[in-house]
């Protein structure tokens, strides 16, 4: 991974000292102790009042929403290209959410307190999620984050305290029901803290619930930190084939860390992955999912 040069900036407007640029792929991938949610400091070179001016932005642009809707969700509609995304900044502002429907995106540094759930939604293709801060979402079904879609990196991360009173409340979730599955996705870097069900619930176009359309496929889960308070796994995927999971922190009290079912083939599992003394086993996995699996020897079923 090469990371340019960054410098240090003190940002008078937030009073917060950042770092200015950002590596090129996309995140800083700290351990899984390493503090996730840290506003990046990316250089604006659009300012704008609100997201309606932000529609001028063009490919490349680093779009700052001055005082970013005043804690209001926002809704980001516009993209740039797959070589000059589109980055919005928020440099520690607070909002009350964010959706995204756009491809070619990359959104940066906000802190959400207490959003209306999932507090983060993201749809689209080529889209980078870093740096950002989702603490206690509430409604819906409590999720921290959903996305859906292609070429999708979840970096840097901070998501806490999703509860379980409104629905089963995931770190993160995706699916593939009345909405498109998601291929090429790296989950890296990230903290799931005080997480009432899964740090990630993933399930394809053929678990049984979905719509049968395309597949779900190639994800790379590595160096993060999962804790899980009331589900029987951290991590579950129900069809989604070509996972990598590595160098991951699992805590909490499930019975295991990683579950494998539905035609969940080509499991890679490395041996970097830790595990909290209350966690019996670290992966469960069914007859269908067996196919490709390697790894630790599982200790049961899904």
């Amino acid at each position: 991974m090469s990371t340019k040069t960054g410098v240090i900036a003190v940002l008078a407007a937030t009073g917060l000292t950042i770092a200015c640029s950002a590596p090129a792929d996309g995140g800083v991938t700290p351990s899984p102790g390493a503090t996730a949610g840290t506003p990046s400091g990316t250089r604006c070179t659009r300012h704008v009042a609100d997201l309606r001016q932000a529609r001028s932005a063009e490919p490349g642009d680093v779009v700052c929403i001055d005082n970013a809707a005043a804690g209001k969700r926002l809704r980001i509609t516009k993209g740039g290209t797959a070589t000059k995304p589109i980055t919005y900044a928020g440099h520690g502002q607070a909002v009350g959410g964010i959706t995204i429907e756009a491809d070619n995106v990359i959104v940066d540094g906000y802190v959400m307190n207490g959003p209306s759930a999932p507090g983060v939604e993201m749809t689209g293709d080529n889209i980078t999620l870093r740096n950002n801060t989702i603490t206690k979402p509430h409604g819906g079904d409590g999720d921290g984050l959903r996305f859906f879609g292609n070429d999708l990196k979840i970096l840097n991360n901070r998501i806490s305290r999703t509860s379980n009173r409104y629905g089963h409340a995931d770190c993160m979730q995706t699916f593939a029901s009345d909405t498109p599955p998601s291929r090429n996705v790296l989950i890296q870097g990230n903290r799931c803290e005080g997480i009432d069900n899964m740090c990630l619930m993933a399930e394809g176009p053929n678990d049984g619930e979905g719509d049968g359309v395309g597949h779900t496929s190639d994800f790379t889960i590595r160096n993060n930190y999962c804790e899980t308070l009331k589900a029987s796994q951290n991590l579950m995927f129900e069809d989604v084939q070509n996972t990598v999971i590595d160098g991951n922190d699992f805590a909490g009290d499930p019975v295991k860390a990683i579950g494998l079912a539905i035609g969940s083939t080509g499991a890679h599992v490395g041996y970097h992955n830790t595990k909290g003394p209350k966690i019996k086993y670290l992966v469960g996995i069914d007859r269908s999912s067996r196919p490709g699996y390697r790894g630790p020897k599982p200790g049961g079923r899904p």
